[in-house]
């Protein structure tokens, strides 16, 4: 016997009916974008590896444990992609859509990989939907931003999302609170590999999320009290706009992320069913990226909202999903002639908006009406020889089981007419 292949450790496949959870959530995610004018992109699954390696942050978990890379045939360096954002910008460079209108309004939806330790809620290949504004420093901007992510867990039914706020300063601040964090750092008791990241970017320590080392750093200097007049100003609008917006949201001053090229707004959506994986998205500023990856000064906003992880937190509220139906109507031939017959009748169907299946084999009548009741359609359309012989075809409402005969050349304006 030939060996039963398995999905990689770390990766599961999405199936039927629940797929169709997924679809909805990404659905969801991206109308309140698709209405405030941002545009669809889509990016290369892999990248050069020195992207990531410049753009994300040489000392961040994700480039140093975490990338899926590789060598190709011909001795590139490319990684799978483990985030949204340095591929966008990179992308928004190459081809000078700053140049346009700005600011550069984009949306994205895809695959993602890490090399994590699979949990619940944790993945190495999870799926996002994240958007990117870029070419204008607004504090507006910003707080456009993060309402349409509020809006998007709204709209999906979830009422426990917490919306984390902070601001990590700027290139001008941000190295007088690098110097008091460091010297904070210097004097615990630290690990080899974390006092060296000490050196190089002291925000990661923040960001460890092992115990004994988030006790240690409980009372090191917050970022908030390091701003620079600008970016405390920057700050202060954003929280003004949110709140005009209607937007509630919390002030965590310890908030850093995992990424390097954030600055100034800095936000994390959070979940409390959700346990230890608490985060369902989050974003921010990142005003140097462009610059990092060789483009011109161009500032930017953006945030990622990860689909696996708000289906457990739907899950976790017990959410009214919708109905996994498939298909409006579900045709049930009886014999070769019905089914050339339904196949016609179930294209027409497809043509004008109505979705449609056909059982397809010799399956028989008990059998096809199984096939019809799994699809979630609202009507079976039942044709045999006899309703062939006078013209008829037999729709029956499957949730009731009522049944009434309509003439074969008018059963698509029937159709189409009950189901408004």
């Amino acid at each position: 016997m030939s060996e039963t292949f398995q999905a990689p450790k770390g990766t599961f496949d999405l199936l039927p009916p629940d797929s169709e959870l997924w679809l909805h959530v990404r659905e969801v995610m991206a109308a309140p974008l698709r209405a405030a004018g941002y545009g669809y992109i889509e990016t290369p699954v892999f990248e050069e590896t020195a992207l990531f390696e410049r753009g994300v942050g040489e000392s961040t978990d994700v480039v140093t444990k975490e990338m899926y890379s590789f060598t190709t045939r011909g001795d590139d360096r490319v990684t799978l992609r483990p985030e949204g954002t340095a591929g966008v910008v990179r992308s928004v460079v190459q081809h000078r859509l700053y140049a346009g209108q700005l600011p550069v309004k984009l949306w994205y939806s895809g695959s993602f990989f890490r090399y994590e330790r699979p949990q619940a809620g944790r993945y190495r290949h999870f799926s996002q939907v994240g958007a990117e504004a870029l070419g204008v420093d607004d504090p507006a901007l910003d707080a456009e931003l993060v309402a349409l992510g509020v809006r998007a867990f709204s709209d999906l039914g979830l009422s426990r999302v917490e919306l984390l706020l902070n601001s990590l300063g700027d290139r001008t601040c941000r190295p007088v609170y690098r110097e008091r964090l460091q010297e904070f750092l210097r004097g615990l008791e630290l690990d080899a590999d974390t006092r060296r990241r000490i050196e190089i970017n002291p925000l990661r320590v923040l960001d460890d999320k092992r115990p004994e080392v988030q006790k240690q750093v409980a009372d090191a200097p917050v970022v908030g009290d390091s701003l620079c007049d600008d970016c405390r100003a920057h700050y202060d609008a954003v929280g003004r706009h949110l709140t005009d917006l209607g937007v509630a949201w919390t002030e965590a001053p310890r908030l850093v992320r995992g990424l390097d090229y954030y600055t100034r707004t800095t936000f994390e959506f959070v979940h409390d069913g959700l346990g230890a994986q608490s985060a369902v998205g989050g974003g921010g500023r990142y005003d140097g990226l462009s610059e990092d990856v060789g483009g011109p000064p161009m500032p930017g906003v953006g945030w990622a909202l990860g689909v696996d992880r708000t289906v457990l937190a739907m899950r976790a509220e017990e959410v009214a999903l919708p109905p996994a139906s498939r298909v409006d109507v579900f045709a049930v031939p009886l014999g070769a002639e019905a089914r050339a017959r339904l196949l016609v009748v179930v294209d027409e169907l497809r043509r004008s908006g109505v979705r449609a299946d056909l059982a397809f084999g010799d399956r028989g009548l008990k059998g096809a009406m199984k096939g019809a009741d799994r699809s979630g359609a609202r009507f079976a359309l039942v044709l045999g020889d006899r309703d062939l012989e006078t013209g008829q075809v037999q729709v029956k409402t499957l949730a009731s089981g009522e049944q009434v005969s309509v003439p074969i050349a008018d059963v698509v304006d029937v159709v189409k007419e009950s189901l408004r």
